[in-house]
């Protein structure tokens, strides 16, 4: 039986790094129009409100760059912990900013850190959890993220009551509570197996394994030795390919994986539901509701009570059909939004404002936009938002894991930073039509998730080669391709004795040598005792 608790456990703490991204989401959107924030720095519009708000996005897309390397050198959790540090410093700065410039390097040096664990977590996840729940365990990410920008969002609703600086000082101080947690726990964790199998640390692997997949610890279990042997032999057929792993990924066999990743990444921001994380305000405003500050709110709770049925049904439901379903779903809302600001809207007569098109006198309207602005989230946080963290570290192998999820990561960021410093003033420019060119978006993702975008759900990382290599068209299956049960299979051999594994020569020669020995995730006696057992 899989010792599930743990997989939980270890995935909910880790998913701190996912609470820093939603911190970094709403860290914006709460103070964008208090009195004290526009006079302080200058009543920033268009372009300018758009640089300080993307600076977290271009530091990001460094920080996923970075990543690429930092996470297979000094692996996933040793660069969350350095990600963090950087977080704590951004924080410091950003409170204590005396003008736009300092803000903006503050909001850049966050930006790494989030760069950082947007692309590491969901390795780390994957990388330890289980096939048959790994999509829930991903997802944790999600809702993390989803906790954040409400809990952010909050704080600083609480501070608008304020009558000093502290309107905006205040909440990004906080900021730096969950990143020092995160750096602190992050030490009685365990590493990633497969980054130990990839540095030949076997011993390490076979029992973070036993750990995490055995209420007893069992090294011999047999689900245990088939994963520990499917591992194994992932890694002897990747190194006897012999080639670099930045050619490999340009190569036949990865460029398919690699874009669809990147894709996967790039629509999840076009179709237009996480630039409304960041203006909601603007377009609640807009329309005319008298307390935005509560409809923003109830926005970003539905944002979180939404991707739970993703928790606890994506492994059923799998990732292809919930993209195809949220495509759908969030066109429709987009559309409608467009359509409505076009009939019933018209021009600001107020000069200065970040909305030029406005709704006035119309409350059906308003609602009516308010409604859909509220299930277009409810869509998103059930289908895009936590998939998108899950399918490229799911689909990459591991010798190139780090660097593919870098790239789309890194897609991901970039395409953010151009939205953040797009959408202000394309509110003010183009209002109504904006709408218009999310729903499109949404059309197109459809489309090619339908072509490009295979099925995942319930298969080991290791047999992710089975799925792409597979010859029928796509657009056959709503689902995907069926789960064939290998890792079963290997089990089952296992149990009945008709295979066995010898593990590679011990790498620890102490047993403080061997990761998370020391906190109780190997026995003591652990190394003393491996060779010694006559199953292996």
């Amino acid at each position: 039986m899989v010792r599930v608790l743990s997989v939980y456990t270890i995935s909910v703490f880790v998913s701190l790094g996912g609470l820093l991204y939603g911190f970094e989401i709403s860290s914006m959107s709460g103070i964008l129009t208090t009195d004290q924030y526009k006079t302080y720095y200058g009543n920033p519009l268009g372009i300018r409100q758009g640089g300080i708000t993307g600076a977290i996005a271009a530091g990001a897309v460094v920080g996923a760059l970075s990543s690429s390397f930092l996470g297979d050198w000094l692996s996933r959790k040793v660069t969350i912990q350095f990600g963090s540090v950087l977080w704590c410093i951004g924080a410091i700065l950003q409170s204590s900013s005396t003008g736009i410039a300092m803000l903006v390097i503050g909001r850049l040096l966050a930006g790494l850190c989030i760069g950082m664990t947007s692309a590491l977590v969901p390795i780390y996840q994957c990388e330890i959890a289980p096939r048959k729940i790994r999509g829930r365990v991903v997802a944790l990410q999600h809702f993390a993220l989803a906790c954040g920008i409400l809990i952010q969002y909050l704080i600083q609703y609480g501070c608008s009551f304020l009558d000093s600086q502290a309107v905006f000082r205040l909440p990004w101080a906080i900021q730096a509570i969950p990143s020092v947690l995160l750096f602190i726990g992050l030490f009685w964790l365990p590493r990633s197996p497969r980054w130990l199998a990839s540095k030949d640390r076997w011993d390490e692997v076979l029992h973070i394994l036993a750990f995490l997949r055995t209420p007893d610890c069992d090294i011999n279990d047999p689900l245990v030795l088939a994963e520990y042997k499917e591992i194994e032999d992932q890694i002897r057929i990747e190194r006897e390919e012999q080639s670099s792993s930045y050619h490999e990924l340009l190569g036949k066999k990865m460029r398919k994986r690699l874009f669809i990743a990147m894709a996967i990444q790039c629509l999840s921001q076009i179709i237009g539901v996480n630039m409304l994380l960041y203006f909601a305000i603007y377009v609640l405003a807009s329309v005319g509701i008298t307390n935005e500050r509560l409809a923003t709110s109830i926005y970003y709770i539905i944002f979180i009570i939404s991707t739970i049925p993703t928790i606890l049904w994506t492994d059923h439901w799998g990732r292809r059909s919930s993209l195809l379903i949220g495509s759908l779903s969030i066109a429709f809302c987009m559309y409608l939004i467009g359509g409505i600001f076009a009939r019933f809207g018209g021009p600001n007569p107020v000069p200065n404002e970040p909305y030029t098109w406005i709704i006035t006198g119309n409350s059906a309207a308003s609602r009516c936009i308010q409604a859909s602005l509220y299930l277009s989230a409810a869509a998103h946080a059930a289908s895009w938002g936590p998939i998108e963290w899950m399918y490229p570290p799911e689909i990459s192998p591991l010798r190139v894991r780090c660097k593919a999820v870098a790239l789309s990561t890194t897609t991901n960021w970039i395409t953010n930073l151009a939205y953040s410093l797009a959408t202000p003033p394309l509110l003010r420019e183009i209002s109504w039509r904006l709408f218009f060119i999310f729903g499109s978006s949404n059309v197109a993702a459809f489309v090619y998730v339908w072509l490009r975008v295979p099925e995942t759900k319930q298969r080991t990382l290791e047999e992710m080669d089975e799925v792409f290599d597979h010859g029928d068209p796509l657009w056959r299956s709503f689902t995907g391709i069926p789960y064939t049960g290998r890792l079963d299979l290997l089990a089952k051999d296992f149990q009945e004795g008709k295979i066995s594994i010898h593990p590679p020569p011990r790498q620890a020669e102490r047993c403080d040598d061997v990761e998370g020995a020391s906190c109780g995730f190997v026995p003591s006696a652990a190394v003393s005792d491996f060779r010694s057992k006559p199953q292996l």
